[in-house]
């Protein structure tokens, strides 16, 4: 699976983004999506995950309420609506896919190069 991040970019506080994440290939569906960021001297963190079918999903606690998780098998898509921006969510935003159900970074098995969010006024 190839993946391939959009939608980043400067967005006022308070702010909404939603960020894209592209998928070639047949087995899509097959995979578990996740949402990483990372910002320069901090480690990768779990955004948001949804299942395979789109059934379930999960989020960082502390995102939970602001961020929403979606896809789309038929186009291969795996979304993420980002509202209520804070300057703190400023990070390069990444798509990964596993063959399981997890917030581990190192359990997924595709990524998408990132596509920056920056939140500032």
């Amino acid at each position: 699976v190839q993946l391939q991040a959009s939608g980043g970019g400067l967005v006022q506080p308070g702010g909404s983004l939603r960020l894209s994440c592209a998928a070639s290939g047949r087995t899509f569906s097959s995979y578990s999506m996740g949402w990483f960021r990372q910002t320069a001297g901090k480690e990768r963190e779990f955004v948001a995950g949804i299942s395979r079918s789109g059934g379930t999903t999960c989020y960082s606690d502390p995102l939970k309420g602001r961020f929403t998780v979606s896809r789309d098998n038929a186009k291969n898509f795996v979304y993420l609506q980002m509202g209520s921006l804070k300057p703190e969510d400023t990070a390069v935003y990444c798509c990964a896919a596993s063959a399981l159900r997890t917030v581990t970074a190192s359990a997924y098995d595709y990524w998408g190069q990132g596509t920056l969010v920056t939140v500032s006024s």
